[in-house]
């Protein structure tokens, strides 16, 4: 292979290294060290070695800034699926949600599953202190509906409704709480598997050339 062929990869490879920005160091130089393998191994396969067939081989993988937002998406998910950390994992989610509709899918159902757990939680932890406004409280309205509500204390509660669970708030408020945070987080971790955003296999074995 010609030096200017050597050095058209060389030049997109660095411009990959330079966005890979929250990449651990030892981990960029595996990921360019791969790719530029699987570069070469697809170069010599094809037994077309020209400058034409290197911009060809380039363009398949795609321009570097894109290709570098994967990566590093795939790093945060891999963190986040070691610490199972709701803010880590919601972080990742939302740059896996700029990228795919898979993303946005599972961002959508974790934040409603967090949003859920953490209103639980704080209907429990408030009950002490807004005793009279706080809890899960029921009303009809005037066409005959019923209306169940989760009242945090703000505001004032339905004139015609009445507190379902009274004190029994606090600890079913605390076990549906941290139970749907610990849903959540599972049901995150499993999509990222089953879209195989799993860590190194996610940035590896899912992009052969």
């Amino acid at each position: 292979m010609a030096l200017a062929e050597l050095e058209k990869i060389d030049s997109y490879l660095g411009k990959l290294r330079a966005r890979l920005r929250g990449v651990g160091t030892e981990e960029v130089n595996d990921i360019i060290e791969e790719l530029r393998s699987h570069i070469l191994e697809k170069l010599a396969v094809n037994g077309h070695l020209g400058a034409r067939d290197v911009d060809a081989t380039l363009a398949g993988r795609g321009n570097p800034e894109d290709l570098a937002s994967e990566y590093m998406t795939d790093a945060a998910l891999a963190r986040a699926e070691v610490s199972r950390s709701p803010i880590e994992i919601l972080a990742s989610l939302f740059r896996w949600a700029s990228l795919s509709v898979a993303g946005l899918f599972v961002l959508i159902s974790s934040l409603v599953g967090y949003f859920l757990g953490a209103a639980f939680i704080l209907c429990a932890v408030l009950k002490p202190v807004h005793q009279q406004r706080t809890g899960l409280w029921s009303s009809l309205h005037g066409s005959g509906d019923l209306e169940l509500s989760l009242r945090l204390g703000f505001g004032n509660v339905p004139a015609s409704g009445h507190d379902v669970l009274g004190w029994w708030i606090v600890p079913i408020g605390l076990v549906a709480g941290f139970g749907l945070v610990m849903l959540t987080t599972r049901f995150a971790i499993w999509r990222f598997g089953v879209f195989g955003y799993t860590g190194n296999r996610g940035m590896t074995a899912n992009r052969t050339v």
